[in-house]
């Protein structure tokens, strides 16, 4: 039977390691597929660099004609942004190319009329390996659990923030510190804003949700904060309440609405997921039917993400002679039945809270500050108040007076009413410092 020819964008660390699975893998591909599957060209940047790989391809730096090659029958992008990416996907998609990408910022602000224009040209537009790696999470939401109604998903689907979260906690070293090894492991970029910021994530995160409660990519939805204010302090206490920090993505759909969002979290220890550590990612989905499932892997990585890329073009492949009706929607649901649903506010998230006060040790301080939670009507789960050191000069504020951590964990609340709470706390004359919240999550 004819060979299925590919051509590659970018052969960078994700580029190859699709070349090598096909070439190693070629005759298991063929025995699941029914046909040769074959790399036949790729674009570059430095042309001599690549075919110094030697990896039996023609290459060119003129990636415009490999999505006009009419001998190609899918593209698979591998190039990363938004520039040129997008305008050679459309032009692949545009010329009767299926594609396959793992560019999640691309899917995620632009996805939706990617999908279009996939429509109209009758291809595919396949994005396993968008989210997680070789995690196959798409392909669970999408196949795997299409008999539940999915009511909830929280993951760890950035692999420098957990490297930095799981150092902090295991080894009680500062953020500024870990960041520094991540860059020099090359875990982390040299601006690492995507990923210690939660943007990375907060794209994965749009795709998942997408796919699970079968809805138009919404990226300007998320909610997104950040690790880089987490303290080593913060780590501990967390701890010694029985959690550990994870950044999370969670996406939930409740009867008046979607949240989605992205932040630390404080997660029982207990929790499989607060045992994710390292730069492995997971993910765990919640479903009517079957319960909560999880799936664990390595969230990056030249042959992991290369496995959910190939993953793809099997499927691809194997729907060449079927109508186009009959293939797998891309976003799990026929595509004029995809809901917009209400994007919640952010006030109206509905969480339990960690909050870190640092106040002057004084009487009737913490009356004031359970008054002010009772006014409000929410309810504490726990106070941890951590006595004065024996020695004081180092706790002294400029008055003379010894400043304390007081901590609370509160039970499931609207963000909006926590909102309240500190704006009344940080008044307290007693408060010498912002109050730091964080989001807990049972997650059962």
């Amino acid at each position: 039977m004819k060979p299925v020819k590919i051509g590659l964008l970018g052969l960078g660390t994700v580029g190859q390691g699709v070349a090598n699975i096909l070439t190693r893998n070629a005759a298991e591909i063929e025995r699941r597929t029914g046909r040769p599957v074959q790399v036949v060209s790729a674009a570059v940047r430095n042309q001599g660099k690549a075919e110094a790989l030697q990896l039996g391809l023609r290459v060119t730096t003129d990636a415009v004609s490999v999505v006009n090659d009419p001998e190609i029958d899918i593209i698979c992008e591998a190039i990363g942004g938004d520039d040129p990416a997008l305008s050679l996907i459309e032009q692949a998609l545009s010329n009767g190319k299926h594609v396959i990408t793992a560019n999640k910022a691309l899917i995620a602000v632009h996805g939706n009329a990617l999908l279009s224009l996939a429509r109209d040209n009758k291809v595919v537009l396949a994005f396993e390996s968008s989210v997680a790696g070789g995690i196959p999470i798409i392909k669970a939401l999408r196949e795997g659990l299409a008999a539940n109604q999915i009511e909830w998903i929280a993951g760890i689907i950035n692999g420098t923030g957990n490297f930095i979260l799981s150092e902090m906690a295991e080894k009680g070293r500062d953020f500024s510190d870990v960041l520094q090894e991540a860059q020099n492991l090359g875990y982390a970029e040299a601006d690492p804003t995507f990923d210690v910021e939660g943007i990375d994530a907060a794209h994965k995160l749009t795709i998942m949700a997408s796919v699970a409660f079968g809805m138009p990519l919404q990226f300007d939805a998320v909610y997104t904060e950040g690790i880089s204010a987490i303290t080593r302090e913060d780590v501990g206490f967390a701890e010694e309440l029985g959690y550990r920090i994870k950044h999370l993505g969670v996406a939930r759909k409740r009867s008046d609405g979607i949240e989605m969002r992205v932040h630390p979290t404080l997660i029982p220890e207990k929790r499989l997921l607060a045992n994710v550590n390292g730069v492995m990612n997971a993910v765990l989905v919640s479903g009517d039917a079957v319960g909560p499932t999880l799936y664990y892997g390595p969230g990056a990585g030249s042959e992991p993400t290369g496995s959910s890329l190939v993953a793809d073009i099997i499927d691809v492949v194997r729907t060449f002679d079927a109508d186009p009706v009959h293939r797998v929607p891309s976003l799990g649901f026929q595509h004029d039945a995809l809901t917009d649903y209400t994007m919640l506010d952010t006030a109206d998230y509905q969480s339990a809270y960690y909050l870190r006060l640092q106040v002057l040790d004084q009487p009737g301080v913490m009356a004031n500050v359970t008054s002010i939670f009772g006014d409000l009507g929410i309810s504490i789960e726990a106070i941890l108040q951590k006595e004065p050191e024996a020695s004081q000069d180092d706790n002294a504020s400029v008055s003379g007076a010894v400043e304390v951590p007081i901590i609370l964990l509160t039970r499931r609340v609207r963000e909006g009413l926590i909102e309240q709470a500190i704006e009344r706390v940080q008044a307290l004359e007693s408060l010498v410092q912002p109050v730091v919240r964080l989001r807990v999550e049972s997650l059962s």
